[in-house]
């Protein structure tokens, strides 16, 4: 696939307020605006960034070309001088992000654009469009891994996906949630991870009969052998069939490794159980068993608490989806405004919901560790210009119910910034990992978590507090607010 010109992908208003700012002498304004989220999605205690390499091909393929221009012309709504801006138009702000794979929480900015008001009015959309979906899926990843419990997840999703680029990139994302493989070939091919598969149910009904089609099929792979068993009758043809075969190559002298069974249908757990006794009465105990049908985290996390004897689980619609919960919920909101001296001033949106409100000014997060276990304690907004001493103690507290305090002894805890320069001044200096490199940076992330953040149900909350300079700006920014009212 080609880079796809995605200047257009966006919100018609982006473009009607590029060009009121265009002719009220406001368009080379700098401003910050933040991307931030407010909850994580399906309940639960983390989320996790990814997306980052696509928004560095769509800012550095952000151009109006000659027929994006002569489409805007023949809306009749925007004149030729705005017209010929945008014919020479290029992205010459800043963009800070957390990197792909690391572990992310609600309300903390996990994208920063610092750039003139029009520039960052533009690429809004998109990168929203762009963080958006995959966090979302790597997220719904990482809950479906954390279920399998050290069992390989694969990700089948790509039929169900809404459309061809929600399954390209769900099952980018879907690696870097902790996904060994992916069905989706263009994927493999364009990302450089593991594509896996085995055979539809069409083959084996394709032949006279199962034990043949379990044959051929076995000749053809006889490293990567899995048998689809439950075509006609799993315990009764399937099963017994898939053991002839495994039998028959083991007589032959051919090496039988990577080989197994999947099930698709019925009681996974019965079924699973079944089949492993007869296998290993057989002697395939080394034999694997893959399950697919409609899987998701909470499934299988049943089915394990059942003891089914799956070894291996492929995982389409509720992952690539993200079925139960479709919306990652990331807005991007303006934080401040450059004046004549060159400072940013704060800008806070106010709301009747609190959890709406902003945080006010250009910011950083600071990622708090304990010392000794390295586990995750807390994250902490402030200001960019703020400067911590971890020899010295520390204090945090909740930003809505302030009396809720913690004082963190200096040299018992570590600091490390998130925010990571990816353009400065309209270039790139970011060099994006591979996929499989901020897979396995993401497993790393997770494991400073605590057992506590990671459960599926009821996860504790890790907390992300203001810093007080941070907090003491936003309190007389709300006050102000109060007085004009």
């Amino acid at each position: 696939m080609t880079t796809q010109n995605l200047t257009l992908l966006t919100d018609f208003y982006e473009l009607t307020m590029m060009q009121g700012y265009f002719h009220s002498k406001e368009e080379n304004t700098p401003v910050v605006f933040d991307i931030f989220f407010r909850s994580n999605p399906s309940g639960g205690g983390y989320s996790i960034a990814a997306g980052l390499e696509q928004v560095i091909e769509y800012i550095k393929n952000l151009n109006f070309s000659y027929e994006d221009v002569d489409y805007l012309r023949s809306l009749n709504l925007f004149d030729e001088t705005f017209l010929q801006y945008l014919s020479g138009f290029h992205f010459s702000g800043s963009i800070y992000a957390i990197p792909e794979g690391t572990v992310i929480f609600p309300r903390e900015p996990l994208l920063k654009v610092i750039a003139p008001v029009m520039e960052a009015q533009l690429v809004e959309t998109a990168l929203l469009n762009i963080i958006n979906h995959q966090s979302l899926i790597a997220t719904k990843a990482s809950r479906v891994v954390y279920a399998a419990d050290g069992d390989g997840v694969m990700e089948f999703g790509l039929r169900r996906a809404q459309g061809p680029d929600a399954g390209l990139y769900g099952a980018r994302a879907a690696m870097i949630g902790g996904c060994i493989g992916t069905s989706n070939v263009l994927a493999g091919r364009m990302f450089d991870v593991p594509v896996k598969g085995t055979h539809a149910h069409s083959w084996i009904m394709s032949f006279p009969d199962e034990y043949t089609a379990f044959k051929t099929y076995a000749k053809l792979y006889p490293s990567a052998c899995c048998l689809l068993v439950d075509t006609y009758d799993t315990l009764k043809s399937g099963v017994p069939n898939a053991i002839r075969v495994f039998r028959e190559m083991r007589e032959e002298g051919i090496e039988l490794k990577n080989y197994g069974i999947r099930l698709d249908s019925g009681d996974l757990a019965y079924l699973s159980k079944k089949a492993r006794k007869m296998l290993d009465a057989a002697g395939f105990s080394d034999a694997f068993i893959s399950a697919s049908n409609d899987l998701d985290e909470y499934l299988i996390l049943d089915l394990k608490n059942q003891g089914a004897a799956i070894t291996s689980w492929g995982v389409g619609t509720s992952m690539i989806t993200s079925k139960d919960c479709p919306a990652f919920g990331g807005v991007y909101k303006l934080a401040a405004i450059q004046n004549a001296d060159g400072e940013f001033v704060p800008k806070i949106k106010l709301s009747e919901n609190t959890e709406k409100i902003t945080n006010p000014g250009n910011k950083t997060v600071h990622r708090i560790y304990d010392k000794e276990t390295g586990k995750l304690l807390a994250d902490l907004i402030c200001f960019v210009d703020e400067v911590f001493d971890e020899s010295k103690d520390l204090l945090l507290f909740d930003p809505v119910e302030t009396w809720k305090k913690t004082k963190l002894k200096g040299g018992t805890y570590t600091m490390r910034e998130l925010l990571k320069p990816v353009f400065l001044n309209g270039n790139c200096v970011y060099q994006s990992p591979t996929v499989m490199e901020i897979a396995a940076y993401c497993r790393k992330e997770k494991e400073t978590l605590w057992d506590e953040v990671t459960r599926l149900f009821n996860p504790h909350k890790v907390y992300i507090d203001l810093s007080k300079k941070l907090y003491d700006v936003k309190k007389e920014l709300l006050d102000q607010m109060s007085i004009q009212e």
